[in-house]
């Protein structure tokens, strides 16, 4: 037991205390020896047989004579009230005294340990409100959490798919291994390291990665973590992290999703939020104050680096922003291999086709994808992972679960239909990735069916011929019930949004429109790394001009549907043939369908550069 514990010290003195009534008890049990009935004790005095007695309160204690020769035996007796035991005594002879009681025991349980008690109690109850455990009184500490330069076991060889920014990472690893040889010629490290990119990209673990490399304390936090009710609390929190990190310099301070701290100072007709302002321009003091010499480095993680404060990207501060995106081919060739150090997977699986199916998949996502192929094995009692197991797990992730729903043969059909409308115009047109499979599985929410398009390359930009194929494709679907039905279903709801959007894209924000020309007339800053629903409010711009891109948007929507229907007219036994061969299967991959088709237009060759698409490739699957 920790005597410096609250309320430690009192277990010790109540284990003295009952070691002394226990001794007390033992020795007052050896005095009295032998116990007799009262009245024994009255017959044996009539019998000169007592030597002499001891008269207490509630007891009578004495000696019995010996017997041939034998030593003088103890005795004792529960006392009668008897106003003649003085006078008997006296007539035989017998030796009496009286007794004072001893109340020493009795005083210490009712004063001394009651006292013991609340004095105990009073120093845990103030321990625990100071205490660095989470105490009322300890709201204005600093609630990072610190790894010791042993416990960080994270290294640059356990993140991968991100060369750029480890290579600008490493040297601030090299910084706080050897600050000589920059501080000789008066070089000076930067201060603070921004981390940005989308979520799910690793900036975490490549803080982390930079800290086990360097061998140096790691203080981890949220930006949350510092802003309270209590005014004023946040600041202090802030001083109090940047005092702990000079106790163990050189170290590293890791403050992720900055923006929730660092957002952008503003005065508005409702008032700011003082707090959080407070905290900011603390966190902006500290990091002029601290000496850069002293081997502090502060990095920060956020994936809206747009509405971060001015004051916090100058240089002095966070002077080196990292971009953290989300890797290519052969990055994400690396990450699998390093998710599957783990899991038994089979000879049969190739991570490099893994990869190429995984366009627009972050690291988050390919360790989620590794985790759902090894499930989906186990639940089918595998010893290994095997291809068909991450395909199936690509289709979950992408599509969404399948479902077991029971269709009517005449929702099945329309169902048909729309998929292998998406399929036929997608395979047709040039430029356009490669149909990878199509399937009338329910999965997801709301979807009934999906057409997975599968990217030949990774892609950052597109040309108009590209937006226009995409538009086409999406309305694929909607233009192959039009000719097998004559009629139109609900089920391209979402076909028509993201044409819309497209659409509307192509005038206001990438100046693809002739009639408008090349102008920016959105006006919305939109987040860089994290999608956001397309804002339907009108930008800076005229009504006479909203009507414009009204009917611009329109004109392009309708001449991508007309190239959709002409497509897919001239195509109508493969549009029949390929929908009753999904009735049949529910799914068939690209290459039946190429099969299918027979010799297809070559594809332009400026069709594949590589676009930075609305649907970021793999996730181009339409559902119905």
């Amino acid at each position: 037991m920790n005597p410096r514990a609250p309320g430690g010290a009192i277990w010790y003195v109540l284990g003295f205390l009952l070691l002394l009534a226990l001794a007390q008890a033992f020795f007052f049990q050896l005095q009295s020896g032998e116990t007799l009935p009262y009245s024994e004790f009255k017959r044996l005095v009539r019998s000169d047989r007592v030597q002499e007695v001891t008269v207490g309160e509630d007891r009578v204690r004495g000696l019995l004579k010996g017997t041939d020769g034998d030593k003088a035996r103890p005795f004792s007796a529960v006392r009668v009230v008897d106003d003649k035991l003085p006078e008997d005594l006296e007539q035989h002879g017998v030796k009496y005294q009286g007794e004072v009681p001893n109340r020493w025991l009795s005083d210490i349980i009712g004063w001394i340990i009651p006292l013991v008690l609340i004095v105990a109690l009073w120093t845990f109850f103030f321990r625990r409100i100071g205490g660095a455990e989470g105490g009322v009184m300890s709201f204005a500490r600093s609630r990072a959490k610190i790894y010791a330069d042993d416990d960080v076991k994270i290294g640059f060889g356990d993140v991968a798919g991100v060369d750029e920014a480890e290579e600008e990472l490493k040297e601030i690893v090299e910084f706080l291994k050897t600050p000589r040889k920059y501080t000789s010629i008066g070089g000076k490290i930067p201060k603070g390291v921004l981390l940005v990119g989308p979520p799910g990209t690793g900036k975490t673990l490549l803080a982390r990665a930079v800290a086990g490399e360097a061998k140096v304390p790691f203080f981890s936090l949220s930006g949350s973590e510092f802003v309270e009710m209590f005014v004023g609390v946040g600041a202090a929190r802030v001083r109090d992290l940047f005092a702990q990190a000079e106790s163990k310099a050189p170290c590293i301070v890791f403050i992720d999703e900055l923006d929730a701290l660092g957002k952008v100072r503003i005065q508005t007709p409702m008032g700011s939020h003082e707090e959080r302002e407070q905290t900011l321009n603390q966190l902006l003091a500290e990091m002029d104050g601290f000496d850069g010499r002293k081997g502090i480095i502060i990095m920060g993680a956020t994936n809206r680096p747009e509405v971060l404060d001015p004051a916090l990207l100058r240089p002095g501060r966070f002077d080196r922003q990292v971009l953290v995106d989300k890797p290519d081919v052969r990055g994400r060739e690396d990450i699998l291999r390093i998710h599957v150090k783990t899991v038994k997977i089979a000879d049969s699986v190739d991570l490099k086709v893994i990869a190429a199916r995984t366009a627009g998949f972050a690291g988050a996502d390919l360790a989620n994808l590794v985790n759902e192929a090894a499930l989906l094995a186990a639940r089918k009692d595998k010893t290994s992972v095997d291809m068909k197991d991450f395909d199936e797990a690509i289709d979950r992730i992408i599509a969404g679960l399948e479902k077991k729903r029971v269709m009517s043969d005449k929702e099945r059909r329309i169902v048909a239909y729309h998929e292998s409308g998406h399929a036929i115009v997608a395979s047709i047109l040039p430029g356009l990735d490669p149909v990878h499979k199509i399937s009338i599985v329910a999965r997801g929410f709301g979807a009934l069916g999906y057409t997975m398009q599968l990217p030949l390359e990774d892609r950052y930009l597109m040309t108009r011929t590209d937006l226009l194929g995409q538009l086409a494709v999406l309305l694929g679907g909607r233009s192959a019930e039009e000719i097998a039905f004559g009629e139109v279903s609900t089920g391209a709801q979402n076909d028509l949004q993201r044409a819309t959007d497209i659409a509307r894209a192509m005038v206001t924000e990438f100046g693809m429109s002739d009639a408008l020309g090349a102008v920016n007339y959105d006006g919305h800053r939109g987040a860089k790394f994290i999608d956001t629903p397309f804002l339907n409010e009108r930008g800076p711009h005229s009504e006479e001009t909203a009507q414009k891109i009204d009917v611009e948007v329109k004109r392009i929507i309708t001449e991508a549907h007309d190239t959709a229907r002409r497509v897919l007219r001239d195509r109508k036994t493969i549009l029949d043939e390929l929908s009753t061969r999904l009735l049949d299967k529910e799914v068939i991959e690209g290459d039946e369908l190429r099969a299918l088709l027979g010799p297809v237009p070559p594809r332009d060759p400026q069709g594949t550069v590589p676009p930075a698409v609305p649907d970021e490739g793999v996730r181009s699957a339409s559902g119905a």
